[in-house]
C-alpha cells in the first residue's frame, strides 16, 4: 500500500563531542532539538552509542531534552538491549516519557553486546553464553512497561512511603504503544510486526535475497507488513542520509561532496560474510535531491522520513541541513510544518 506523501519529518543525530569536553558537544545536540522543533520538525532522534564520543545513555539526555521542548517527539535510536537490564531501563525510559508527556519513541536491537569481549566483567555479570541477549530480551523491556501489578492480590511492599501492590514505576500509558525496532533482516522486520513495534529503517541492512539495496529494503516492508496481528498498522519510518547544499558555503558544498564521494565504495557490492548493504547517501543541490528521492521504490511506502545526519559536521553545519530540508525539500515531497 502506498502512502499519500510524507507527513512526518524528524531527524537523528549522532550528539558527537570532543575528548575531553563532552558537555559543550552534549548541550550542542540538545540545542538542535530546539532548533529543530523551531523548525516544525515532527522528531529528533539522538543515537545511543557505548565507548565512543557520543550519547552513551539516550534515556538521560532525552530527559534533559523534555526540558528544553514543548512539542516535539523525542526518539532513541536505537537502544541496543544486549548492554540493559530490561527492568531498569523500563524505569529509565518511563521516568523519561512522564516528563515528556508522552513524547518519548523508543527505538531497539537484540543481539550480543558488541563490545561484551572488551568490557568482560566491568559488564559480565554471567558468562556470556549463559545470558539471552535475543529478541526475548527486548519482550521483557515491553513486559515490564505494562500496566501490571506484580504477584498476586495478597503481594504488598511495606515502606516508609506507605503500603502499596508492587508495578515497575513510574507507569507511562502509551509508551508500550510507542515502542520501535530497528530491523535490518527479514527475521528481525517480522518479530517486530508480530509482536506489535513500530519499525525503524536506516541505510544499512542485510542482502538475504538481492544485492540491490532498495529492493531489499522493500521486502522488508512487506514481510513486516505481513507479519503484523489483523487489526493492528505499524509506524514505518524511513532513514536516509540527505545533505542539501543550498544554503552552504563554497568550501563547505566542497567538502560535502567530498564526505559522499568517500562513502561511495562502500554502496557498489555486499560487505562481508553477512552481505551488509548500505545506502547511497543523498548530497546535491535540493532539485537534485528531490530527483532521486521522487525516484526512491521505497519512499511511495512510508509517510515518515527521519533525515540521518552524517557524523563530525558542526552545530552549524547540521542547522543549514535541517533548515534546507525543511524549507526547500519535505514540503515538495507533502510534508507541513507544525
Amino acid at each position: 500500500m502506498s502512502s499519500s506523501g510524507i507527513r512526518h519529518l524528524a531527524f537523528l543525530t549522532p550528539g558527537n563531542y570532543a575528548e575531553g569536553d563532552p558537555l559543550a558537544g552534549i548541550e550542542a545536540a540538545l540545542k538542535l532539538f530546539e532548533f529543530g522543533e523551531k523548525l516544525g520538525f515532527d522528531g529528533a532522534w539522538v543515537r545511543q552509542r557505548h565507548l565512543e564520543r557520543g550519547v552513551s545513555s539516550a534515556a538521560t539526555f532525552l530527559a534533559a531534552a523534555t526540558q528544553r521542548t514543548r512539542r516535539i517527539e523525542l526518539g532513541a535510536a536505537v537502544i541496543q538491549m544486549g548492554y540493559e537490564n530490561p527492568f531498569r531501563l523500563a524505569e529509565d525510559l518511563a521516568t523519561v516519557d512522564v516528563l515528556s508527556r508522552g513524547r518519548l519513541q523508543v527505538g531497539l536491537s537484540a543481539g550480543a553486546p558488541l563490545h561484551g569481549a572488551l568490557l568482560g566483567n566491568r559488564f559480565h555479570d554471567a558468562a556470556p553464553n549463559t545470558v539471552d541477549f535475543t529478541h526475548k530480551r527486548v519482550g521483557r523491556l515491553k513486559a515490564n512497561l505494562e500496566d501490571t501489578l506484580l504477584g498476586d492480590d495478597e503481594t504488598f511492599i511495606e515502606s516508609a512511603g506507605g503500603r502499596v501492590r508492587p508495578r515497575v514505576q513510574p507507569y507511562a500509558p502509551g509508551l508500550i504503544d510507542r515502542l520501535w525496532y530497528g530491523g535490518g533482516s527479514l527475521r528481525s522486520v517480522e518479530w517486530a510486526g508480530r509482536n506489535g513495534f513500530h519499525l525503524l529503517l536506516g541505510n544499512v541492512l542485510s542482502g538475504e535475497t538481492t544485492d540491490d539495496f532498495l529492493q531489499a529494503q522493500l521486502g522488508l516492508i512487506e514481510r513486516y507488513r505481513a507479519s503484523e496481528t489483523e487489526g493492528r498498522k505499524g509506524r514505518v519510518a524511513l532513514g536516509r542520509v540527505i545533505v542539501p547544499l543550498d544554503g552552504a558555503d563554497a568550501a563547505t558544498r566542497k567538502r560535502y561532496r567530498e564526505f559522499a564521494a568517500g562513502r561511495i565504495e562502500r554502496t557498489l557490492a555486499p560487505q562481508g560474510e553477512r552481505r551488509t548493504l548500505f545506502a547511497g547517501d543523498l548530497v546535491g543541490t535540493s532539485d537534485e535531491i528531490l530527483e532521486r528521492l521522487r525516484r526512491d521504490p521505497v519512499l511511495p511506502h512510508v509517510s515518515e522520513l527521519r533525515v540521518e545526519l552524517p557524523y563530525n559536521f558542526s552545530s552549524g553545519e547540521y542547522e543549514q541541513i535541517l533548515t534546507d530540508l525543511s524549507r526547500h525539500i519535505a514540503p515538495e515531497l507533502g510534508w507541513r510544518a507544525l
